[in-house]
């Protein structure tokens, strides 16, 4: 019997070869809209940076006016004569201040991120009777709102500060702050040691006879960088933008940036020139650590995330 060879139909019969699709529109099958998309989604971020600079472009625009030339209907305006009289002056005035704010947020950022260094290894790799109990103290402290605590609190350093003259000022913020934020620096190194360090590099340590200060110092602490990031930053910015411990503890002639830019921005007359550059002055500090740091802040909390 004679036999009819029928070629088999090719697959997607009635539809264009994906070569013609990508020939005709550039794009493969399923993404005809996907530059829309994108346009769409780049509108929406630009609206939304332009809309969240606004502020820094009235500081800008202000600081540079003279006092005269600020009023209601000029706020938005660009100035008609440039002048730098406005950041001279917010100059002399903050200057002193943004030192002692810069020795606030190194030595409390520092003091506050090892000694929670120390104490999340200890809660991380040591077992020790109601670890639980204890860290869960750790964590109330968190908790504890500054209202709660600051008239005992200024009581108990004014007493301090009659037998100790040194005891004052900034000296007292440091302690303050490196006490308030010793919980979630213990936190955030107690997580990154129980998931980022290996069990096996401190199991071999203690087959070698290695004590927990020694482990500490020789094998933790050079591998606690990214953690360490994380608590300098956000404990140098809770230093640096601390006003309410400032007010209570310390005085004009001895506080940080933040209790001065509220002196020159107080008055009957305010200087709006001045004030804007020194929000702007007071304000860069921590805007040039997130820029520059940024990038690690985010790997740092995210190196002990995951095991």
């Amino acid at each position: 019997m004679a036999t009819t060879d029928i070629a088999p139909a090719p697959s997607g019969a009635g539809t264009a070869p994906t070569s013609q699709v990508l020939r005709h529109t550039g794009r493969p099958p399923g993404q005809s809209g996907s530059g829309v998309a994108r346009a769409i989604r780049y509108t929406l971020l630009l609206i939304f940076g332009l809309f969240v600079l606004l502020p820094a472009y009235v500081l800008i625009v202000t600081s540079l006016k003279r006092s005269g030339d600020v009023t209601a209907d000029t706020a938005w305006s660009l100035p008609t004569a440039i002048t730098g009289a406005g950041w001279a002056h917010a100059w002399s005035q903050l200057a002193p201040p943004l030192l002692r704010s810069l020795i606030l947020g190194i030595g409390a950022a520092t003091l506050s991120s090892i000694l929670g260094s120390m104490n999340g290894f200890v809660f991380a790799r040591w077992r020790f009777p109601m670890a639980t109990t204890v860290f869960t103290l750790f964590l109330f402290g968190m908790f504890i709102p500054y209202q709660a605590v600051m008239i005992p609190l200024q009581g108990m350093l004014l007493s301090v500060e009659g037998q100790v003259p040194w005891f004052q000022g900034i000296v007292k913020l440091i302690i303050v702050h490196t006490i308030f934020g010793i919980p979630i620096c213990t936190l955030i190194f107690r997580n990154y040691y129980a998931t980022a360090v290996p069990k096996e590099m401190l199991e071999a340590a203690r087959i070698d006879g290695a004590g927990m200060l020694k482990t500490y110092r020789s094998i933790i602490l050079p591998l606690s960088m990214p953690a360490f990031v994380v608590t300098l930053i956000w404990q140098f910015t809770s230093a640096w933008n601390d006003f309410l411990f400032a007010l209570f503890l310390t005085t004009r002639q001895n506080g940080p940036v933040t209790y001065a830019l509220n002196e020159l921005a107080g008055g009957q007359n305010p200087d709006y020139p001045s004030i804007m550059a020194g929000v702007l002055l007071a304000s860069l500090p921590t805007l040039l650590v997130y820029i520059l740091l940024g990038r690690y802040f985010i790997g740092g909390l995210m190196s002990g995330s995951v095991k």
